[in-house]
C-alpha cells in the first residue's frame, strides 16, 4: 500500500463530482498498475457520507481517520503547526497508508431506518425542550402565579386554560362555573373543580404579571402552543413508526424483557451499534460506546483509570440514562450496584460502579439480542454473583 503525492484534486458535492472523482482514481489505478484503492476520509462533517455511499457501491473501500490523529500527526513532517486543505488530504493518506485508520460500519436496510428515525426522535425531543422553556419563561413574566394553581403546567387541564384563557386578564373575567364548564367541555373529568377554578381566579386578582405589551403575548403564547402541540404530534407518529421498525428486528422483543428497558431504549441501541450479526463479542460494542478503560501511568506512577470516551457518544449517554433507573427499580441491577459499592475488596465509587453496570447492561443486550433468549434475572446473575449478592446482603 502507498499513498500518491500530487496536486489536490478538488470536486464537487454532487454525481457529476464523484463521477469525475471515480475517472481520476481509475487513471491512477491505471498509471500505478493497482487493482485496488482505499479512500481515507476524515469524518469531521456529513459530507463523507454521501461519497462513501457512492464509492462502496461501486467497489471502493472507504476508511475513517480519526480527527484527532490529523492533529497530533500534522507537525511530524513539517514540525508547523500550519494547517490547510493540501496538508490535511497529506497527513490523511499517510495515517490511511500505515493502517491508522478504521472501516465504518455504515448501517443499511432496517437498521439504517432505524438511526434516521432516532436521531430525528433525538432532535424533536431537543425542540420540544426549548419550547418548554420559552412557554414556562412565558408564565414567569405573564402569569408566575399559574404554576401554584397548577403544579404541573402541561396538565390538560392547565393546558386548556393556556389556551382558552391565558392572561390573568382573561381569568378574571371569568366566574368559577365558567371556568368548570370549559374544562368539562374540553374533556377534563376529574381532578379539577369548583375549587380550583377559586384558586384559579384568586390567583389572577393578586397576580404581579406583566400587564403592558398583552396583546402580543397573548400571540406569543398561541404560537409557542401551537408548536408544542405540533412537536407532541409528530413524536407520537415517530415513535409509533419506529416501533413498527422494532418489531421487525430479530430479537428486540427479547431485548424489552428485560425489566427496565422499553421501546426508546432497544430502539436507540439497535441504531446505535447496527446489525448484531457484525459483532463476535460485546467488548466490540463496549468500545464502540467509549466504556473501554484506558490507564494514565509512567514509571511507580500510576495515574487513574477511567474509561476512553471514544467511539459514539450516542450510545455511551443511552446507557448512562438507561442505567441509572434500573438501578433504582431493577432488583438484579439494584444488588449488583449494592455489592460493587459496598464489598469488603476494592469497592466502586457510584460513577464507577454505573459505568461497570453499562458494561453489564451490554452484555445483557447482547446475549439477548444474539441468541433470541427472554431475559432471566437467574441467568442474568449467574450462581457465583448471586452468591456473593447473598453473602453481601
Amino acid at each position: 500500500m502507498f499513498s500518491l503525492k500530487c496536486r489536490p484534486y478538488p470536486f464537487d458535492n454532487s454525481r457529476h463530482g464523484f463521477e469525475k472523482l471515480l475517472t481520476w482514481i481509475e487513471s491512477l489505478k491505471l498509471d500505478h498498475g493497482c487493482d485496488q484503492v482505499i479512500v481515507g476520509v476524515e469524518p469531521t462533517g456529513h459530507y463523507w457520507m454521501n461519497l462513501a455511499q457512492f464509492l462502496r457501491h461501486r467497489g471502493i473501500s472507504v476508511v475513517l481517520v480519526n480527527p484527532m490523529h490529523v492533529k497530533k500527526s500534522k507537525e511530524l513532517d513539517d514540525n508547523s503547526p500550519t494547517k490547510n486543505d493540501r496538508k490535511d488530504a497529506r497527513v490523511i493518506s499517510q495515517l490511511a497508508k500505515d493502517g491508522r485508520y478504521s472501516v465504518p460500519n455504515i448501517p443499511e436496510d432496517i437498521y439504517a431506518e432505524l438511526r434516521v428515525g432516532m436521531n430525528q426522535r433525538g432532535r424533536l425531543v431537543e425542540d420540544l425542550k426549548r419550547v418548554q422553556g420559552r412557554i414556562h419563561n412565558w408564565l414567569d413574566r405573564f402569569f408566575p402565579e399559574f404554576t401554584k394553581v397548577f403544579k404541573d403546567w402541561e396538565g390538560k387541564s392547565a393546558l386548556v386554560c393556556l389556551h382558552l384563557f391565558p392572561l390573568p386578564t382573561d381569568v378574571v373575567k371569568e366566574t368559577e362555573i365558567e371556568v368548570v364548564r370549559k374544562w368539562r367541555e374540553n374533556g377534563i373529568k376529574r381532578g379539577v373543580g369548583v375549587s380550583r377554578a377559586r384558586q384559579l381566579i384568586k390567583a389572577a386578582t393578586d397576580s404581579i404579571g406583566i400587564i403592558v405589551g398583552l396583546q402580543m403575548a397573548r400571540q406569543e403564547l398561541h404560537i409557542l402552543l401551537g408548536q408544542y402541540d405540533l412537536l407532541h404530534a409528530q413524536l407520537a407518529q415517530l415513535v409509533a413508526d419506529i416501533e413498527q421498525l422494532v418489531s421487525q428486528v430479530p430479537g428486540a422483543e427479547q431485548m424489552m424483557s428485560v425489566p427496565g428497558i422499553g421501546l426508546v431504549t432497544a430502539a436507540g441501541f439497535i441504531a446505535e451499534v447496527g446489525d448484531i450479526s457484525s459483532y463476535q463479542h460485546p467488548r466490540q460494542i463496549q468500545k464502540l460506546a467509549g466504556l473501554n478503560l484506558k490507564e494514565n501511568s509512567s514509571g511507580n506512577h500510576k495515574g487513574r483509570t477511567t474509561i476512553s470516551k471514544r467511539g459514539r457518544p450516542k450510545l455511551r449517554a443511552l446507557l448512562f440514562r438507561c442505567v441509572i433507573p434500573l438501578i433504582a427499580k431493577n432488583a438484579e441491577f439494584q444488588g449488583l450496584h449494592q455489592y460493587f459499592t459496598q464489598r469488603p475488596q476494592n469497592p466502586l465509587k457510584k460513577v464507577q460502579s454505573v459505568v461497570a453496570l453499562c458494561c453489564k447492561l451490554i452484555r445483557i443486550l447482547f446475549v439477548l439480542w444474539k441468541r433470541q433468549v427472554p431475559y432471566d434475572p437467574k441467568q442474568m446473575l449467574g450462581p457465583v454473583q448471586e452468591e456473593r449478592l447473598q453473602n453481601a446482603a
